[in-house]
C-alpha cells in the first residue's frame, strides 16, 4: 500500500491524546451512609466492570474513527508505481520499407500504429522515434496525431543506433522508472551487440504472414556495340518455387520487351534482356507476382552510351596506353610537349605526363590550372630528369619534393588492397603472381602520400598524392622496357584503367537510396547558380562542388522514392540518374528474440503491441482506498452511537 499524502500520517501520533484522557479520567464519588451494604457489594462490583468496559469499547471506536479518517486523507492507493511520479514511455516504431507487409490482422505497419493509438495510456507522456525523426516529451493526443502521419520509409536504422539515440534521455540509467519499447520486424541487419550499460526495453516483433519474396537484386551490362547493348538482370528468389513468373522491361514506360521465367526454391537466376538503337535508355524493369514486399518487384536503371572519360598523353607515346584507354570507353589522344594545344587542357579529366625530361615552366602553370579545376593527373618520369623543372611542378602543386635518383634493382611485391583503385578487382589477395622489377626510380616526400603499390622494402612504386581539387599519381620509376617490365605485369591494366574511370564519375546504371553517391556531370555553372533534381514528388538541391568543366554532386540522404530523378539545370534537363531502394530491405531473415534475450537479461519480448501496453496500463492501474477507510470512519462513528445508546452500565 502506497500513499499520495504520506505526511498526513504524522498526524495518528495525536491518538495518543483520547488514550490518555480515558486513562487518568478521574470520577468524584459521594459517600452516602446506609445501613447495612451486604447484599449490594456484588451489584457494586459488576456495574464497575460493566462501565469499564463500555469506556474501553468507546476508546477504541474513537480511535478507529480517527484513524481512519487520517488514512483516508492520505489517500492511500495499490499499484506498482507511484502515483506521484510521471512516467514517460519511449517507443521506437520502425517504419522501414520491410514493415510494408502483411500480418494476421492486417499491414504490419498500420496496425502498430492503431495499436498503440488504442492502448496508450492519457496519464504518460511519451516519445516517438521512427527511422527518420524523432518527437520528444509528447502528450497521448500529440503521440496520436504524429502516429497517423507515420509513413514508411527506405531509411533504416540499426539497433545500437536506436539505443544510443534513446540512452541520453533516460533520466537513471539503472532504476529507470521510464519504458523503452521497440517495435520492429528484426530484420537480420540490426547490429545486436550490448554491454554492461544497455537499457532494459521491451522488445515487440512484428511478424509478416507470409515467408516468400522474389526481388530484384541488380542490373548490369557487359556487351556494348553500335547496334545497341544487352542488360542483364539478377533476379532473387527467397521461399517457394515460383513458376512462369512475368517480367518486362521499358524505356520511359514504353514496354520494350517481355518474358516469364521460373525459379527454384531459395534460388536466383539472371535474366538477359538485348536493346536495339537505344544510345539513351531511361529503364524500368517489373517482376509482376504478389509476394511479401511489393517495393522490390520494380527498379530502375538509365543508360548513355555516349559516356566516355577524356584522356590526354603527353610525350612520349606509349602502346600500352592507347590499349588500355580504348575507344569504348575512353577518349584518347596523344600529344608531345611541343605540340600540346593548351586550349583542350580544360576538356580533359585525365592528362599523363609520359616520361617527360623537364617540365617548362609556361606548361606547369597550365598543369596547376588544370589541377585546380578538378582534372586529375598521372606523372611518370623519364630515366633522366630535370630534377629542379619537376620540383618546381611539384611545388605549384603543393603536393611534396622529389628524392635523390635510387639505382638500385627492386621488385614490386605490396599492392594496397583497400585503396579505391582496386575496388572489385582481387576476390582475394594475391600473394603467388611474377612480381615485376625496377632498375631505378626516384622517391618523393610528401605528406599527402597514399601507397598504391610498393617495393620490397616498403618505399613507394605508385603513390596517390592528393591535394583539395584533384588526384595526382606519381609512378617513381620509368616504365620504359629497359628498366622496368611493370606493363607486361597483369597489374597495370587495373592500375591505369581505374586512373581513368575514377577521374570522371560518369552516372552508374542506378544508385541505391541513403548511400553516399557521388557523381560528376560534365556541364559549367555560373555564379550562384545550381544543379537541382527533380522527381515526381519532391526536388532537392543536392551537395555540389563546381569546377571549370564539370559539378560534381553528392547524394545521400536524398531522394527518399526509387525511380528515374532529371538534373536540372536552370529549367533544362542534362541528364537523368536513377535510384533503388537499398537491397538489404528484401530479405526475410530476421532476428530471433529470444537469442536476444540470452545477450541482454533484461529485454522483455512479445508479438503483440496491444497486450504488451494493455499489461502495462494493468500493472500501473491505480486502486484507491481513501473510499474504504472513510468508510470504516462512519461504521465507528455508527457503532459508538450504538454503544452509547444501548450498552447500559
Amino acid at each position: 500500500m502506497q500513499f499520495k499524502n504520506p505526511e498526513i500520517l504524522y498526524f495518528l501520533a495525536l491518538l495518543i491524546i483520547p488514550i490518555l484522557v480515558h486513562l487518568f479520567q478521574l470520577q468524584k464519588f459521594v459517600k452516602i451512609p446506609f445501613s447495612n451494604v451486604h447484599f449490594l457489594k456484588k451489584i457494586e462490583l459488576q456495574t464497575r466492570k460493566s462501565s469499564r468496559l463500555k469506556k474501553w469499547l468507546i476508546l477504541s471506536t474513537r480511535l478507529l474513527l480517527f484513524s481512519a479518517i487520517l488514512f483516508a486523507f492520505s489517500q492511500p492507493y495499490l499499484s506498482n508505481k507511484k502515483e506521484s511520479k510521471n512516467y514517460h514511455n519511449y517507443i521506437y516504431l520502425d517504419n522501414s520499407l520491410s514493415t510494408n507487409s502483411k500480418g494476421k490482422k492486417g499491414n504490419l505497419l498500420q496496425v502498430a500504429i492503431q495499436e498503440i493509438i488504442e492502448n496508450a495510456s492519457e496519464k504518460n507522456s511519451y516519445s516517438l522515434l521512427t527511422n527518420t525523426n524523432f518527437f520528444e516529451n509528447i502528450t497521448k493526443k500529440e503521440l496520436k496525431n504524429t502516429l497517423l502521419k507515420v509513413k514508411n520509409v527506405s531509411s533504416k536504422l540499426d539497433l545500437n543506433t536506436i539505443l544510443l539515440n534513446l540512452k541520453p534521455k533516460l533520466k537513471n540509467k539503472t532504476k529507470s522508472l521510464d519504458k523503452v519499447f521497440l517495435i520492429s520486424d528484426f530484420q537480420n541487419n540490426y547490429i545486436k551487440e550490448f554491454t554492461n550499460v544497455t537499457p532494459a526495453f521491451s522488445a515487440i516483433k512484428l511478424e509478416t504472414s507470409r515467408k516468400s519474396n522474389i526481388s530484384i537484386d541488380s542490373v548490369f551490362t557487359n556487351s556494348i556495340n553500335s547496334n545497341g547493348f544487352s542488360i542483364k538482370v539478377l533476379i532473387k528468389n527467397q521461399g517457394e518455387e515460383k513458376n512462369n513468373v512475368p517480367i518486362a522491361i521499358y524505356n520511359n514506360n514504353k514496354l520494350i520487351s517481355k518474358l516469364s521465367s521460373s525459379f527454384k526454391k531459395d534460388s536466383q537466376k539472371t535474366i538477359e534482356f538485348s536493346i536495339q538503337n537505344q544510345k539513351n535508355f531511361n529503364g524500368k524493369i517489373e517482376v509482376t507476382f504478389s509476394d511479401t514486399f511489393i517495393f522490390d518487384n520494380t527498379f530502375y536503371f538509365t543508360f548513355n552510351s555516349n559516356q566516355k572519360t577524356n584522356v590526354l598523353s603527353i610525350g612520349k607515346e606509349a602502346d600500352f596506353l592507347s590499349k588500355i584507354y580504348n575507344n569504348n570507353e575512353f577518349n584518347f589522344l596523344h600529344s608531345t610537349l611541343q605540340n600540346v594545344n593548351y586550349n583542350s587542357l580544360a576538356k580533359q579529366q585525365l592528362i599523363v605526363l609520359n616520361e617527360l625530361e623537364s617540365i617548362p615552366e609556361v606548361f606547369a602553370k597550365k598543369i596547376m590550372e588544370f589541377t585546380k579545376n578538378g582534372g586529375n593527373l598521372v606523372i611518370i618520369p623519364n630515366q633522366k630528369i630535370d630534377v629542379v623543372t619537376y620540383n618546381n611542378l611539384l611545388k605549384k602543386l603543393s603536393i611534396g619534393k622529389l628524392k635523390n635518383k635510387r639505382n638500385t634493382i627492386l621488385q614490386v611485391t605490396n599492392i594496397n588492397y583497400s585503396h579505391p583503385l582496386f575496388k572489385n578487382v582481387f576476390s582475394k589477395k594475391t600473394t603467388n603472381f611474377q612480381y615485376p622489377t625496377v632498375k631505378s626510380h626516384y622517391p618523393i616526400q610528401s605528406l599527402q602520400k597514399n601507397n598504391i603499390v610498393s617495393f620490397q622494402d616498403n618505399s613507394s612504386f605508385i603513390s596517390q598524392l592528393k591535394n583539395s581539387k584533384s588526384n595526382i599519381y606519381w609512378v617513381s620509376s620509368s616504365l620504359s622496357i629497359n628498366n622496368s617490365n611493370f606493363t607486361n605485369s597483369p597489374l597495370i591494366v587495373p592500375v591505369f584503367y581505374n586512373f581513368g574511370k575514377l577521374s570522371f564519375q560518369h552516372n552508374q546504371l542506378y544508385y541505391r537510396i541513403n548511400s553516399n553517391n557521388q557523381i560528376d556531370i560534365e556541364t559549367q555553372l555560373e555564379k550562384d547558380k545550381v544543379l537541382k533534381i527533380a522527381g515526381t514528388e519532391t526536388t532537392f538541391i543536392p551537395l555540389q562542388q563546381v569546377f571549370q568543366n564539370k559539378v560534381t554532386i553528392t547524394t545521400n540522404n536524398n531522394p527518399q522514392i526509387s525511380g528515374i530523378y532529371p538534373i536540372i539545370k536552370e529549367s533544362d534537363t542534362i541528364q537523368t540518374i536513377a535510384f533503388n531502394y537499398p537491397k538489404t530491405e528484401s530479405s526475410l531473415s530476421f532476428l530471433d528474440l529470444n537469442e536476444l534475450k540470452k545477450q541482454h537479461r533484461n529485454i522483455t519480448i512479445s508479438n503483440s503491441v496491444a497486450n504488451v501496453f494493455k499489461e502495462m496500463n494493468k500493472k500501473n492501474e491505480v486502486h484507491w482506498l481513501w473510499k474504504w477507510f472513510l468508510a470504516l470512519a462512519i461504521v465507528s462513528l455508527f457503532l459508538e452511537i450504538l454503544i452509547l445508546k444501548f450498552y447500559k452500565s
